[in-house]
């Protein structure tokens, strides 16, 4: 008898270990997904940097096409 409520109990125990342990653990989890949040990666550096990059060579491009048809214009009459 005092074996099986040993048992029990241990069985009991052990759900309450586990949900404590989840309490415990929750605003390690919520710091960190804050801080992730906050920060950027690396990779989201470089896809962030890339994407810049791939705006301004656009512009680029669409001021040198203009440039250059505007100069046409200018020299069609020569």
């Amino acid at each position: 008898m005092r074996s099986a409520l040993m048992i029990l109990s241990a069985c009991l125990l052990a759900g309450c270990v586990s949900t404590v342990g989840s309490i415990v653990t929750a605003p390690v989890k919520v710091v960190g997904k804050g801080v992730d949040w906050a920060t950027t990666s690396q990779d989201e550096a470089d896809r962030n940097r890339g994407r810049e990059m791939r705006k301004q060579e656009e512009r680029e491009r669409k001021e040198r096409k203009r440039a250059e048809k505007e100069w046409r214009r200018e020299h069609r009459g020569d």
